[in-house]
């Protein structure tokens, strides 16, 4: 125990000398404390408000409906509520936290912890957190909603408050524990990682989806009721049903809940100190070397100092999963406005104008995924419209096959929801998002070519995809919304011509119009800030060689 306590107190005394060291880290704290006061705040009130809800209400054909009690709509609801978040937060913990550098187990290795004791405290730490302390009271507080049931259910919710955060918790570290011990290969890993991430988008929309395609309406109630009832036998949703088996007087289930829990605490603990040990028993073994025919893209990229800058990005992307996950985005973006189109083929079209939005998102702080690899053109004393010039290059390329087919899919997808072939009406439509969209992905690239000089922020190691660095947590939120936001101000003009369009009611012809407004808005913002890029990388080569070595240390 005493082990553990000096983790926890390890954890704060870094938190706070981050605090002291760094400005960015002080203002991101505090964001961070003032939305994690909204989000107590927040589920009090609801809480509040759910409480006042009768205990029934008559339904259409007059009989009473449950709200309140046990099986009723709160019981339920709070079931798959619960369950969902569980899920949720494991994805997240491991998409966009992973295994945090400062508390790894390996800064731990050489001090001779035994590994259940460092395990423990470990946990013991991420439970201290700031997360875990705003769930804990955001799940007491929403005891207010039960207070119409009785003092033994606001108790038993009380209880099962902390007892949700640990699960939620020793849920996310087997995942994390797993992830980094199992997967070893590089391929692996970018496979992996690429699941992940896509999981997670779907996660996030499948609410949109169920709702908009009308499946969530279609559903009985009764197939929602044997779900939750389903789920509250899982360590993911049993601890939400605690208090309605109080409520209720089924102890033994209540009991059979708890045991659920405990054996669920105890496999992942045992999960992740199975991976520590075997992590530190194979640390060091040489992996699967490849072997590599001739120089690849180096051979038929131009001959120049920017064909070897495009040869070098290419082979780049080729081999990292943290920016070959963007390009699986734009095929995910059209698959899930299909699923909401509801015949509406303008729906399918306009999902290109957010693909080519999102396709330069990665490349906004390009310098970093590089890494310290950066370090070797400005040994070569390469040029900075050289180095901008050759990664345009290559993005160009890409956005531009890639949207091609993007708009061959639109077709595929439009045809077969129409039941027929596409029309040449629909195809004139597809050609106006296709050109918007190409407009708006090389503006958003033109863009990028600027900000990832200027506003580079930490980014994980391409070894370790599910690592958190640490430092400039604000950076890391605010920054691509610049790049975001800068993107779409830069395409006014065509957004002028759309509008005039507009209101003088011009037919399909007429928006033809825009094909060429859309193109030339986005070539000229790319050449731009290709040419703005170039002059920001050499006036400030040496501030980001030092910035992108500060970043590596991050990573370690």
């Amino acid at each position: 125990m005493s082990t553990a306590i000096t983790l926890v107190r390890l954890r704060w005394a870094l938190t706070l000398a981050a605090l002291r060291k760094s400005v960015w880290q002080t203002v991101a704290y505090v964001l961070s404390a003032i939305f994690a006061a909204g989000t107590i705040i927040g589920t009090g009130i609801l809480a509040w408000f759910v409480g006042m809800l009768p205990p029934s209400t008559m339904d259409s054909d007059g009989y009473p409906f449950n709200i309140l009690g046990p099986g009723g709509i709160v019981n339920m609801v709070a079931v798959l509520v619960g369950a969902t978040i569980t899920v949720f937060i494991g994805l997240i913990q491991l998409m966009m936290l992973g295994e945090g550098s400062t508390m790894s187990p390996r800064k731990f290795a050489l001090y001779g912890i035994a590994d259940r004791n460092l395990q423990f405290g470990l946990l013991l730490s991420g439970l201290s957190g700031l997360p875990a302390i705003t769930g804990v009271i955001s799940l007491m507080l929403w005891s207010l909603a039960y207070r119409a049931m009785g003092p033994a259910v606001v108790i038993a919710e009380l209880v099962a408050a902390p007892l949700a955060v640990i699960t939620m918790m020793s849920i996310s570290k087997m995942l994390i524990a797993l992830s980094t011990t199992l997967v070893t290969s590089k391929r692996g890993k970018s496979t992996f990682y690429i699941v992940i991430v896509l999981l997670f988008v779907v996660i996030c929309q499948l609410p949109n989806i169920l709702v908009n395609s009308g499946i969530a309406f279609g559903l009985d109630p009764s197939a929602w009721s044997a779900t939750a009832a389903v789920m509250a036998w899982t360590p993911f949703g049993a601890v939400f049903q605690l208090p309605f088996d109080v409520l209720s007087g089924a102890w033994l289930p209540a009991l059979a809940r708890i045991a659920i829990l405990v054996v669920a605490w105890v496999v992942c603990f045992a999960v992740c100190t199975w991976c520590l040990r075997r992590e530190r028993l194979t640390v060091g073994v040489a992996g699967q070397s490849a072997t590599v025919k001739g120089v690849g893209a180096f051979s038929w990229m131009p001959d120049s100092t920017s064909g070897a800058i495009s040869a070098r990005v290419l082979t780049y992307l080729k081999r990292d999963p943290r920016q070959v996950m963007i390009f699986a985005m734009p095929v995910l973006f059209i698959i899930i406005f299909a699923f909401q189109a509801h015949g509406i083929h303008a729906i399918v079209w306009q999902s290109m104008i957010w693909c080519g939005w999102f396709m330069s998102i990665v490349e906004s702080n390009g310098l970093a995924y590089d890494g310290r690899g950066f370090t070797m053109e400005v040994i070569a004393g390469v040029r900075g419209w050289a180095d901008r010039l050759g990664r345009v290059r290559v993005y160009v390329g890409i956005m531009v096959v890639y949207m091609a087919l993007l708009y061959v899919g639109c077709v595929v997808i439009v045809g077969v929801t129409a039941g027929r072939w596409a029309q040449p009406d629909d195809l004139i439509i597809g050609l106006f998002f296709l050109a918007v969209g190409l407009g708006v992905g090389f503006s958003s690239l033109g863009v990028a070519e600027i900000t990832s000089c200027v506003l580079m922020y930490p980014v994980a190691s391409m070894d370790k995809p599910f690592s958190s660095p640490q430092g400039r947590a604000m950076a890391q939120g605010l920054f691509p919304f610049v790049y975001m936001l800068g993107s779409m101000l830069l395409m006014l003009p065509t957004g002028i011509a759309a509008i005039v369009l507009l209101v003088i009611h011009a037919g399909i012809a007429g928006w033809l119009v825009i094909i060429p407004v859309a193109l030339a808005n986005g070539i000229g913002v790319l050449a731009l800030g290709t040419w703005l890029g170039g002059k920001l990388l050499e006036a400030r080569i040496l501030s980001i060689v030092s910035t992108l070595d500060s970043f590596a240390s991050l990573q370690k």
